[in-house]
């Protein structure tokens, strides 16, 4: 993309000028830097894709599941990359809803944060799933033979909650960009003039087309949040509904929604923190809208951490011999350096936001919310592993071992994540600027 003579941002512009060449700049021809990120980040999905074409040639023997371990690695992913997902929106709406300033400095990337983790969590059902070719098993489809899902499935409600939330948040995100697609058909020329024109469908900005706008998004914002609880909840159900121990409990539903905004909001930081400053988005991304997140994180932090002391209270309060095992095991069996870096990343190093300057160091930021996924993704294998790894009888325990196969997929679906929100960031306008206009 060539860029617009005198795109950067001058001192004598309007505000509402000098933000459209600020997000215009951003969208222009890409660095070397950029495109060798987007190689690196290239070279990991075609691993991904390279060794799950051996998993469906040779078999799931490859992966490190096995008996009594039957879901690993690729259960964990799906489980974080659907917390990342719900996240977004929810920060996005919630925000919208309570007329938060600062929601217009991160809910562009949030929003698309939950359309890219979705569409990476949705790989993990089928790669799982192992003969993918009949992953329309799974969909309600009318069958002459009769055949319908098991709706007692927990894959079949992932298919289902992943699909609806995918849905709303597609919506969601693309009424939102409306406005700012207009802009960029008048901004721009030649192909890609005539591309956004027709993405925006025809706005104009007239006092109806505002009307009706605000009162859909009013209604997405609405609807979006209460859906993105209850989506999170039914994957919660996916170990709830059993009757494994340290997976039958009813903490679970708001566990895990606290725990997906905590990843989430720490994945916006892993996000916005580098692209505020390569983009230069200074002006608009402020150190005051990070401090603001940070409160989120801490708040949600603190909620998982009281969510880890009920769950093991509450397992040696009844008496159970078999929950008081499992969280034995947790605290001090085969993984239980696993668990302590858990809530090590979880619980005790975001306490360190409780003082401001630490809210206000981008740096500590940025770590930290690395430090903070690491934690999540622990925790939904923490979950997952150890349940399966010591149920009732000591003769069907056992140990698990994370198979190259496993490793190397999950790194190709971090690549996919950063490349396709490396795509977005050339695109898409990274920020609303209909709404920052607003603030300004």
């Amino acid at each position: 993309m060539s860029q617009e003579p005198g795109l950067n941002a001058g001192p004598n512009l309007a505000p509402a000028e000098r933000l459209e060449r600020t997000v215009l700049a951003a969208m222009s021809r890409p660095s070397l830097r950029y495109l060798g990120a987007l190689g690196l980040c290239g070279l990991l999905v075609l691993m991904l894709f390279a060794i799950w074409g051996v998993i469906i040639w040779q078999g799931m023997g490859i992966a490190g599941i096995n008996h009594p371990v039957s879901w690993g690695v690729f259960i964990t992913n799906f489980v974080f990359w659907v917390g990342i997902a719900h996240s977004g929106t929810l920060i996005s709406a919630v925000l919208y809803l309570f007329r938060a300033r600062f929601r217009t400095s991160f809910n562009r990337a949030a929003e698309a944060m939950t359309l890219i983790a979705l569409s990476v969590a949705g790989l993990f059902p089928l790669i799982h799933l192992g003969r993918v070719w009949i992953f329309y098993y799974l969909l309600p489809y009318p069958s002459e033979r009769l055949i319908w899902p098991n709706f007692r499935s927990p894959l079949v409600w992932d298919v289902f909650a992943v699909t609806t939330y995918m849905l709303v948040s597609a919506a969601f995100f693309y009424i939102g960009l409306l406005p700012d697609l207009a802009i960029l058909r008048r901004r721009l020329q030649g192909w890609r003039s005539r591309v956004y024109g027709w993405l925006s469908l025809g706005w104009s900005g007239s006092l109806d087309e505002w009307r009706h706008y605000n009162r859909v998004y009013l209604f997405l914002a609405a609807f979006a949040t209460p859906l993105v609880a209850s989506v999170h909840s039914i994957v919660s159900w996916d170990f709830a509904v059993s009757i494994v121990p340290g997976w039958h409990t009813t903490i679970f539903a708001p566990y895990f929604v606290a725990g997906a905004i905590l990843s989430g909001s720490a994945m916006v930081f892993t996000l916005t923190i580098p692209m505020r400053r390569i983009l230069g988005l200074e002006a608009y991304i402020q150190v005051d809208h990070f401090e603001a997140l940070a409160k989120i994180l801490l708040f949600t932090s603190l909620i998982v951490s009281y969510s880890y002391i009920c769950e093991t209270a509450l397992a040696w309060y009844h008496g159970n011999l078999f929950e008081m095992e499992q969280f034995r095991y947790r605290s001090f069996g085969d993984y239980w350096f696993l668990y302590w870096i858990m809530i090590l990343c979880n619980s005790l190093l975001p306490l360190t936001l409780w003082r401001k300057s630490w809210r206000r160091n981008l740096r500590w930021l940025f770590i930290l919310s690395l430090l903070v996924n690491v934690g999540m993704w622990l925790e939904r294998f923490v979950i997952i592993v150890n349940s399966l790894a010591r149920e009732y009888s000591p003769y069907a325990w056992g140990t698990y071992q994370v198979s190259l196969a496993e490793l190397g997929i999950t790194l190709g679906s971090f690549g996919l994540f950063f490349a396709m929100f490396l795509l977005f960031c050339k695109l898409l306008p990274v920020l609303s600027m209909t709404e920052i206009k607003e603030r300004l």
